[in-house]
């Protein structure tokens, strides 16, 4: 079954001060099976990321369809879909890992992956067990937890970023660079935990440097050059 079906995807960048148009992505077509998982290659400025981040609707495409087939909804476009749509589809639906994390003001590592399970329905209580459970997963100091991450180093970061998406058990996953910033136990337990989320179904796209430690769990690899899939 697919979940997810991209045809002809294109996004360019304007930049009105001076007047340009910047090219990133185009003619991207791919699909993505329940369970599957896609690794994406590339140069740096190909479009990796941008791939991701239109799939996510944190950017508005040029051109193209995102028809997901989501629970709520059936199979919607994603680059059409309503802002109320988007955010219920963020919520209970899909996850996104990024290389920055953003969290709002005054809210500790705890709370971080909290907020997202009860978001979702979950009670406090189950929440907050399953917060602890995903932050020692990852190996997020405890004496980290009641914190604010403006305080964390990168590696912290992205460990609060996996703990946070990997608890939701999201039908639809991307990861931009999970592993930057890791050392290598670290990315034992990311590659791990992603084995687990195949196993109960879920499917992911993920951008790489290192597709090789990736073996093993990524079903295909599509490699993007020069903004085009190859």
């Amino acid at each position: 079954m697919k979940i997810l079906s991209v045809t002809n995807l294109g996004k360019n960048f304007y930049l009105h001060d001076p007047g340009l148009e910047i090219s990133s992505c185009q003619n991207i077509s791919f699909t993505l099976g329940q369970g599957e998982f896609i690794g994406i290659v590339g140069l740096s400025g190909a479009g990796k990321s941008t791939i991701l981040k239109c799939i996510n609707r944190s950017y508005l495409t040029t051109q193209g369809e995102i028809i997901y087939d989501s629970e709520a909804f059936g199979k919607i476009n994603l680059a059409a879909a309503s802002e109320r749509e988007i955010l219920y589809l963020r919520r209970h639906e899909i996850g996104y890992v990024s290389q920055f994390l953003s969290v709002m003001p005054r809210t500790s590592a705890k709370e971080h992956v909290m907020n997202a399970l009860t978001d979702m329905g979950a009670g406090a209580a189950d929440a907050e067990a399953a917060a602890r459970e995903t932050l020692t997963y990852f190996r997020l100091p405890e004496d980290l937890w009641d914190i604010y991450p403006a305080t964390f180093s990168g590696g912290e970061r992205l460990r609060l970023s996996l703990a946070r998406a990997t608890a939701k058990k999201p039908r639809l996953l991307m990861l931009d660079e999970p592993t930057a910033s890791l050392d290598g136990k670290t990315k034992i337990l990311v590659r791990d935990m992603l084995k687990k989320l195949k196993d109960m179904h879920t499917s992911m796209i993920g951008v790489f440097h290192d597709i090789e430690f990736m073996e093993g769990v990524c079903d295909r690899v599509l490699n993007i050059s020069a903004g085009t899939m190859k």
